[in-house]
C-alpha cells in the first residue's frame, strides 16, 4: 500500500519538529513519559487521520493542535485517576524560574493556559496561535491580554 502525498508530508513534518512537540506536550503534562506517549498518539493519530488535512502547508500547526489535545486527553484521565484516589495534589517537576508564576499559569483555564504556554513558552506569532486553537486572531489577543492582566493581578498580591 502506498502513501499518499499528504502522510509524507504529515511524516517529514512530525520528524522534522519532533522535539518541539515534545516540549509542547511536555509544557502540559510536566512528566517525560507522559510527553513522550502525548507525541507518540499524536504521531500515530496525524499519519492516521492525514487525508483530513486540507491544506499541507499547514501541518505543522494541524499537528501541534493534535498534540495539544492528546496532552488535554492525557491531563484529563490523569485528573480522573487523582479524583478517583482523592489526591489533591500532583508533584511536578519545576519547569519555570518563577514558582509563584508557574501556580499562576497552572490555575489558568485550559485555553488561557495555552494562549500562554503557545506565546511564551513555544514562541508562536499570535497568528499561529490562531490557527492552533481555530479562534479568530482578534480573539487571540484579547485573550492574550486579558490572562496577562489577571497573572499581574495575581502575581502582585
Amino acid at each position: 500500500m502506498s502513501k499518499n502525498k499528504t502522510e509524507e508530508i504529515v511524516e517529514k513534518t512530525f520528524i522534522m519538529n519532533y522535539s518541539k512537540y515534545y516540549r509542547l506536550a511536555y509544557s502540559y503534562v510536566h512528566n517525560e513519559a507522559d510527553a513522550v506517549d502525548i507525541v507518540q498518539e499524536a504521531a500515530y493519530r496525524a499519519i492516521l487521520k492525514s487525508d483530513s488535512l486540507k491544506n499541507a502547508s499547514f501541518a505543522d500547526t494541524w499537528i501541534c493542535r493534535i498534540v495539544i489535545n492528546e496532552a488535554y486527553s492525557v491531563l484529563r484521565k490523569k485528573k480522573t485517576e487523582a479524583l478517583e484516589a482523592e489526591e489533591n495534589s500532583i508533584v511536578q517537576e519545576d519547569r519555570y524560574e518563577d514558582i509563584d508564576l508557574k501556580n499562576a499559569i497552572e490555575n489558568l483555564d485550559a485555553e488561557d493556559k495555552t494562549v500562554i504556554i503557545l506565546r511564551y513558552y513555544e514562541d508562536k506569532k499570535l497568528e499561529e496561535i490562531a490557527e492552533i486553537m481555530e479562534m479568530n486572531l482578534s480573539t487571540v489577543k484579547s485573550r492574550l491580554y486579558r490572562v496577562l492582566d489577571k497573572l499581574r493581578l495575581v502575581l502582585a498580591d
